[in-house]
């Protein structure tokens, strides 16, 4: 039988209390990703290759065209940058922007095989699992607004990770403005701590 010192045990114990009080669960909402194939697009040519296209110029400027697997939409404009909504990860974000720039070169073969994806907007959700009190987390925590005649949720910005945190009364949370999927939980995470160290949890 192994035979810890009892520090050892007491600090081992109070680190699963603090993992398990700030360990949060995230569920990513959308991902917004966007793409240059660097070189200018016939959007009327290329909307002829695309699945379930809206094009109307009159009403907005771009092509939009939604892709059933994985469930997206891609917005293309004519100057060859695309933007990506709706997906649940970032590698199916990825597929998605990969499936509709091959579905244009079918049209227009001078389109690069090769071009950045680069990841805008992650929007995540979480519970707390804990009721909130917003009048009282607006008095005590830094870098909030509220206005609940305006919206129901507590706006809080982080700067480490740069996200934005949308509270709720419920415990609900909503996290934007990440890029990463672990800085999505980390504003969480650094949320939920700083609401322990108040008292506000």
């Amino acid at each position: 039988m192994l035979n810890f010192p009892k520090y050892l045990l007491t600090f081992f114990h109070n680190l699963l209390e603090v993992i398990k009080l700030t360990d949060v669960d995230i569920k990513i909402e959308n991902i917004v990703a966007s793409a240059s194939v660097g070189k200018d697009i016939e959007l009327t040519e290329v909307a002829k290759a695309l699945e379930d296209v809206d094009f109307n110029r009159e009403q907005f400027p771009g092509l939009v065209s939604k892709l059933k697997d994985p469930k997206t939409a891609a917005l293309i404009f004519s100057s060859g940058k695309l933007v990506c909504t709706g997906a649940k990860s970032i590698d199916d974000s990825k597929l998605a922007i990969h499936k509709t720039v091959d579905l244009m070169r079918t049209i227009d073969t001078e389109i690069p095989e090769e071009y950045e994806i680069i990841i805008q907007n992650i929007v995540a959700s979480a519970d707390l699992h804990s009721t909130l009190n917003l009048e009282a987390i607006a008095l005590e925590l830094e870098n909030t607004e509220y206005e609940p005649e305006q919206f129901p949720g507590l706006v809080y910005r982080l700067t480490d990770p740069k996200v934005v945190l949308l509270l709720f009364g419920s415990g609900k949370v909503v996290c934007t403005g990440a890029k990463t999927k672990s800085d999505a939980k980390l504003g969480v995470e650094n949320a939920k701590d700083r609401l322990s160290e108040l008292d506000l949890i």
